[in-house]
């Protein structure tokens, strides 16, 4: 049996960019370091994936400093680093084959953000028979104004979002859990 991958989304400078409007979660790299930690001093396979956009306002464009892996999750080598400029992390990119070729079928999901790209990801992986975990406090998020103008805190999306994929297309635990 192989052990599960950890899965790093878009984990970027260019989240830190005030554009995004207030964030959620301010601790979530924390948490995505001490898992990072504990899968590297097991040898456990660790996957980074990096939004690389092709808007032309995005921090998140390759030519960026916002395209950056943050330092606290800097790749090391021997981990996978896929780039993709759509939601999922499956889309234009060899992920779903690098886990079977690597017979990895449990996932644990880190990263930004809750409502997009975690979410996509996590649905695509589910549909594609993978057994995932996202890790609740090691995701975040923005606020969001709705077509109707009603504003939405980052906790609000952040939560319906894990809620709605819980039990459907994953299992939602906190750190601590997954530590243990």
């Amino acid at each position: 049996m192989t052990q599960p991958a950890l899965i790093l989304i878009d984990v970027q400078k260019g989240f830190d960019d005030p554009c995004w409007w207030t964030r959620n979660n301010l601790t979530a790299e924390s948490n995505i370091t001490l898992l990072l930690s504990r899968w590297r001093e097991r040898g456990w396979p660790v996957i980074h994936v990096q939004h690389c956009s092709v808007e032309p306002n995005s921090p998140l464009r390759p030519e960026a400093i916002g395209n950056d892996f943050k330092e606290e999750v800097m790749p090391i080598e021997g981990e996978a680093i896929f780039t993709k400029t759509v939601n999922s992390a499956f889309i234009g990119t060899n992920l779903e084959s690098h886990l079977k070729e690597n017979a990895i079928t449990d996932l644990v999901l880190v990263g930004l953000t809750t409502d997009h790209c975690v979410s996509t990801t996590t649905r695509m992986a589910g549909n594609l028979g993978f057994n995932v975990t996202v890790v609740s406090d090691a995701t975040a998020t923005f606020d969001r104004t709705g077509p109707d103008g009603t504003h939405y805190s980052a906790d609000e999306i952040h939560n319906i979002h894990l809620a709605s994929l819980n039990g459907e297309f994953c299992v939602v635990r906190k750190t601590k859990n997954v530590l243990n």
